[in-house]
């Protein structure tokens, strides 16, 4: 790729912006930082806007939303919130220059291989060579280049060595030159470092980001002996891209710039030139508005990438388990405890080096799709000191993933699907069990810790580089509203979507429904105008929505769920999506009710009872057909599922839309969107459908598909 000229910027003060660039072109490169923004200061925000769509027109204040505050003081009537006040735009970082020696010219080389001028990789490739390069393994042992040579080192300016003088007049020339030459060195040389202010960062010193230790020996050592510059202090912490595992598409340039006390490190420059793209043209480019309650959103999440859990990565636990009486290991929490932080950070960044990659959203693009919901834990963000889940690394493939997202022109549901003590106590918080957010002794401290946390993510993520690609901001996945008691949920939602507001974020901000019951929303959240329910709709996890019959289960998705949503949307709350659903239609699938659970299908959940499945069934109910491999389903059995996948589709798009979960799966195959679409039980693009609500619905059981399996 050829090299971009650097964009120049100029302050008030007319001191640049951005640190010079390098010149390496491959998928290591190490590149200008693209973002905006003081620490933590809020970007100017606009005003909100009445939605002006049958789906998304909200009442007046006199409406039907109440605040808690308001519901706490009887008869008051509330006043509508005051808007805060807009500060001016603050100003972006600038470069301290550091001036490099005269006398000798950088080495500039490619970081992986080959000559200078050499095209970038494109970062779908793995990263091996057929040559003398010892290949990318995961091994611990230190990854060298030794192909690049002399072929691949860049020297500036030369010598003229030996020469003889020949003139004062040549002398004085020569002279000059080299005073323009050194010149030309001290400012376009790359320093690769970024401040903010004074080049202080008071949070960053002394955090996990600075201090977190990687394992010995573990990612990368450089290229043939020149390994990228960090100062004496970073090396080996999360800072230094010698030990990152995978460095395609980061910025490798060294900075200890934060946005909200978040690192900046990693990303690149160049997010503007996808501004105009789109998925498909049913969908407007990322730089104009998506029409949200005009047009459906069609989107997936990508589940089981940045927090594990079991049903989908089933080989972390089995892997350990496997000769145990009882389960060692059963979420992420034990997970990291068992294997110790060196192994677990070696295992995990594995796994998110490889599990979803830049082809992965190629291929959501492709299917039709135009959002994607990106869950993560807290960890990423804001570890808290004890707990065993591996700091921050994920941070940085959260922000390549987004990246991504926008060189495809999909847009981002940010999901913070664990907060600090758990929100719900289930595996897919982090810890089985531990209900402690807003619950219990420490359930208030975990409920500020959890604002926190959305103060550093609101303040990054109202960036001008995310304004138009992360779209939908979450507060909270799942919520035990019926553990936790409903008034604290909803004042501490208030405060959060107040803070995220305040911090300049101008999309959707969401609040999962907490299985609370679409219809108890009505009078909730009055004046919050960019708040947006998530509900999760599940038949297999409901005793009498399980138990019906295949023609039952597609007609109950397009008449009750699909009239609730029209109702929610024209008579209840208002802006509704479904952020979670599946195809599958029992729940068999392997760790799916918690590692070593049985199976409501089969009656073997907990401690056991009759079988869940049809009544109709002439005989007990079997998870063998569900857990096999598509290839070995019957014809009918396949069709079911790829017309009880679009009846869905169909059926919340009366909603503001859907996100499929999930996108894919080690072998879950009835989850996965990916393995749906290879198997020909999903369609091929979101779309173009087969099946609408309305059409018949035939009897399966009659065309050949028990209802027992």
């Amino acid at each position: 790729m050829p090299r971009r000229t650097q964009r120049e910027e100029e302050n008030e003060s007319s001191e640049a912006l951005y640190p010079r660039r390098s010149t390496h072109r491959d998928s290591r490169t190490s590149r200008d930082y693209g973002y905006e923004g003081g620490e933590g200061r809020p970007r100017r925000e606009r005003s909100s806007t009445r939605r002006n769509s049958e789906h998304g027109r909200r009442r007046s204040d006199s409406g039907r939303r109440r605040s808690s505050t308001e519901r706490r003081a009887a008869g008051a009537g509330g006043s509508q919130r005051r808007q805060p006040e807009r500060p001016d735009r603050h100003r972006s970082y600038r470069t301290v220059p550091a001036a490099p020696p005269v006398a000798a010219a950088p080495v500039v080389a490619p970081l992986l291989g080959g000559d200078a001028d050499s095209p970038r990789r494109s970062s779908t490739q793995q990263h091996r060579r057929s040559d003398t390069t010892t290949s990318r393994k995961y091994s611990g042992a230190p990854v060298r280049n030794a192909t690049m040579g002399e072929k691949g080192r860049r020297r500036r300016g030369g010598g003229a060595g030996g020469r003889k003088r020949k003139s004062r007049g040549t002398l004085f020339w020569a002279a000059i030159a080299a005073a323009i030459i050194a010149l030309l060195l001290i400012i376009l040389v790359p320093i690769g470092v970024l401040v903010v202010g004074k080049n202080k960062d008071e949070e960053l010193k002394g955090s996990p980001l600075s201090n977190q230790k990687r394992p010995a020996g573990f990612g990368l050592a450089g290229a043939d002996g020149l390994p990228m510059d960090v100062p004496e202090s970073a090396k080996g912490t999360l800072l230094d891209p010698n030990d990152w595992l995978d460095t395609t598409d980061f910025n490798t340039t060294y900075t200890t710039a934060t946005v909200g006390g978040l690192s900046v490190m990693g990303l690149l420059d160049d997010w503007q030139r996808y501004e105009s793209t789109r998925p498909n043209e049913n969908v407007p480019p990322l730089n104009q508005p998506f029409p949200y309650g005009k047009q459906p959103i069609r989107g997936v999440n990508v589940g089981g990438w940045l927090l594990i859990e079991p049903f989908i990565t089933p080989s972390f636990f089995d892997d350990i388990n496997k000769n145990q009486k009882k389960p060692k290991v059963i979420d992420e929490y034990t997970l990291s405890m068992e294997l110790g932080p060196e192994k677990a950070r070696e295992k995990l960044e594995r796994h998110y080096a490889t599990y979803i990659t830049e082809q992965d959203f190629k291929e959501i693009k492709e299917a039709g799709l135009d959002h994607v919901r990106i869950p993560f834990g807290y960890w990423a963000v804001y570890p808290i000191k004890g707990e065993p889940y591996v700091p921050q690394v994920s941070w940085r493939y959260l922000l390549r993933a987004i990246e991504y997202c926008r060189k495809y022109g999909l847009r981002v549901k940010l999901d913070l699907h664990a907060v600090p003590g758990g929100a719900n106590g289930w595996n897919h918080s982090g810890r089985l069990y531990y209900l402690e957010w807003l619950n219990g002794e420490n359930g208030d401290e975990n409920g500020k810790k959890a604002l926190e946390v959305h103060e550093r993510l609101s303040k990054f993520f109202s960036q001008e580089r995310y304004q138009n690609v992360v779209t939908m901001y979450g507060l909270v996945n799942e919520p035990r509203i019926d553990m936790i008691g409903a008034e604290p949920v909803l004042e501490w939602a208030e405060k959060a979507y107040n803070l995220v507001q305040k911090n300049g974020f101008r999309g959707k901000i969401v609040m999962g429904d907490g299985f609370r019951g679409l219809e108890a929303w009505k009078d909730d959240f009055r004046g919050l105008d960019s708040m947006v329910l998530d509900v999760h709709n599940y038949q297999i996890f409901n005793l009498g929505q399980i138990a019906l019959t295949h023609t039952k289960k597609i007609e109950f998705t397009c008449t009750a769920w699909k009239d609730q949503l029209i109702d929610v949307i024209d008579n209840g709350f208002g802006p509704v999506f479904v952020g979670e659903w599946g195809q599958a239609d029992t729940d068999c699938t392997k760790h799916l009710n918690d590692i070593g659970e049985g199976t409501r299908w089969e009656g073997t959940l907990g401690s056991g009872g009759p079988t869940k499945c049809p009544k109709e069934s002439n005989r007990p109910c079997s998870c063998k057909e569900a857990n096999a491999h598509p290839r070995e389903y019957t014809d009918q059995y396949r069709a079911f599922l790829l017309m009880y996948a679009e009846a869905q589709m169909d059926s919340f798009e009366n909603s503001w839309g859907w996100m499929y979960w999930t996108w894919q799966t080690e072998n879950a195959y009835q989850w996965s969107y990916k393995k749906g679409i290879e198997n020909g039980i999903m369609p091929k693009i979101a779309y173009e459908r087969s099946f609408k609500c309305g059409d018949d619905v035939p009897d399966w059981e009659a065309r050949g598909l028990p209802e027992h399996y």
